[in-house]
């Protein structure tokens, strides 16, 4: 492994070559860097907050190899004051993150937690104070563990009132300072992660699925909860609308997971199968929100099993989102599978019918995530052909590493670099991109990688009491390109002198 020092040199290399500055960008095009509230605050027992239904995923022992949960994290809720101030160093424009509904709210109905309210305006004000721009995620997989106990959750058609309810305060608390909202984070994969195959939280799944669930159907639920998620975030979009947006000027959307979806071959069937794996992954979400109904393949495939709006249903949900906010990491190859319809006791993966496996390109390594920026932008010229031309932030985007690697993270610089080189050739190619977050700001803690994955700016020694942040070569390259720098000597005498560490590999916390 090259050490840190001959990284730096590398990188100078490729910016000096590129020549690719943030001043080539539009003034109002936004770079940020993203987490999200389970992940990164901790404080978990503290002030009033309760659990979530992440908050039960985690301590169950679904954190990945090196089990862990949320209690701690990178404990950004009492260290938010230096995060923000590293933020600004960095010189982001804006900073996506969530708020925890069971910190807030602690029952997820009822009275306000005044130490959540007093956190939340804190860091908002902190941010502001700093020119950065909050982006903020209302939901990002953590329901409160109440509304699931009492009535199921997202199952449930209460959940939307209740919804409503908690982004009522939160307009009303924030909205002054808070001009970009979105809802719900990754829906799609919270519906089928969550409710058909069962990995994720709440694991609800039928018996026969491959994961150990306790209760649910496959069959019905991610049907169910997708249907009210749309019409939880239409009714929050419309409560924002009628009574906040005159005076606070934001907007509201929603958060997809988005594939590159690649047919295998060139038959027709295959490239039929490739636009039908994408109206069940993105058109389920975006047909309704568009044109008030579900996709027709969706409506043959499901049947009955798809619920359907009524018209005041329909007329909520066309419509309501602001932006699209999209999460991209992988491509699949896709493949006609039609024997899958004829199983008898079908969810959500039969339906669709087809096989799938991931699409690496030229790429084969296996920890990382493949560099395949193309394929992201053929993704979004075919949704800008099919829904038309809205406004896209592209709110997670990163490379994967093993957190026992070093700070000379020279594939995550390269990763960065070559996706917001080919963001400025989306943009000149038509493509309506707001901007662009980096997953993650910090080392947090990971949905199915726990502590073991890696995708942070900083890094954060675990054995460390302090949770101190270390900048990882990423970070500086990151920096450099927001302030229209190159790497130059003066820089890499900084990083050597700053990284007493950066010729050794890390160690995980576990080991």
């Amino acid at each position: 492994m090259m050490n840190l020092l001959g990284a730096v040199l590398l990188v100078a290399t490729v910016c000096v070559a590129n020549a690719l500055s943030k001043n080539d960008f539009p003034p109002n095009f936004l770079f940020g860097a993203s987490t999200s509230a389970y992940q990164v605050e901790g404080a978990a027992n503290e002030d009033g907050r309760k659990p979530s239904i992440w908050d039960t995923f985690a301590h169950a022992g679904n954190g990945g190899q090196y089990k862990g949960n949320g209690d701690i994290a990178c404990d950004q809720y009492h260290k938010y004051k230096d995060d923000v101030k590293l933020m600004a160093k960095m010189g982001l424009d804006a900073y996506r993150f969530s708020i925890s509904w069971s910190r807030l709210i602690p029952d997820g109905r009822g009275p306000i937690n005044p130490k959540g309210l007093e956190y939340y305006n804190n860091l908002i004000n902190e941010l502001a104070s700093q020119g950065i721009q909050p982006h903020v995620t209302l939901h990002h997989w953590d329901l409160p563990q109440t509304l699931e106990d009492e009535y199921g959750g997202w199952v449930s058609r209460r959940v939307i009132k209740d919804f409503s309810a908690y982004a009522d305060v939160c307009f009303r608390e924030f909205g002054d300072r808070v001009k970009h909202w979105t809802t719900i984070n990754e829906g799609n994969v919270e519906s089928m992660g969550g409710y058909d195959v069962g990995f994720l939280p709440p694991q609800r799944c039928s018996s026969s699925s491959i994961s150990n669930c306790s209760k649910g159907n496959s069959s019905t639920e991610p049907y169910l909860v997708t249907h009210h998620m749309l019409l939880a975030h239409a009714s929050a979009a419309k409560l924002y609308r009628m009574k906040y947006k005159a005076k606070q000027r934001g907007f509201v959307g929603f958060n997809l997971l988005v594939f590159g979806l690649v047919p295998l071959t060139n038959t027709s069937q295959d490239i039929i199968a490739a636009q039908r794996a994408r109206d069940f992954y993105i058109g389920w979400f975006l047909n309704p929100f568009i044109f008030g109904e579900y996709p027709d393949s969706m409506k043959r495939n499901a049947g009955s099993r798809l619920p359907i709006f009524t018209t005041k249903e329909s007329n909520l949900v066309k419509g309501s989102i602001d932006f699209l906010g999209i999460n991209f990491y992988y491509a699949f190859s896709v493949k006609n599978n039609p024997k899958s319809l004829e199983k008898k006791d079908r969810d959500y993966t039969t339906d669709m019918a087809v096989e799938t496996k991931t699409y690496t390109g030229n790429d084969t390594t296996t920890d990382e995530v493949p560099v395949i920026p193309w394929i992201l932008e053929e993704l979004l010229q075919s949704l800008k052909n099919d829904y038309g031309n809205f406004p896209i932030y592209i709110h997670e985007n990163g490379q994967q590493t093993r957190r026992n690697s070093s700070l000379d993270d020279w594939s995550r610089v390269k990763y960065m670099h070559e996706y917001i080189r080919s963001l400025h050739d989306m943009l000149r190619n038509g493509l309506n991109i707001k901007g662009y977050f980096v997953w993650s700001f910090l080392d947090v803690f990971e949905l199915l990688g726990g502590y073991e994955a890696s995708f942070g700016l900083y890094y954060i020694d675990l054995k460390d009491p302090t949770l101190r942040r270390q900048p990882k070569l990423s970070s500086v390259w990151y920096t450099n390109f927001l302030n229209n720098r190159t790497m130059d000597s003066k820089i890499i005498m900084k990083i050597e002198e700053n990284s007493s560490i950066s010729n050794t590999p890390f160690m995980h916390a576990d080991t």
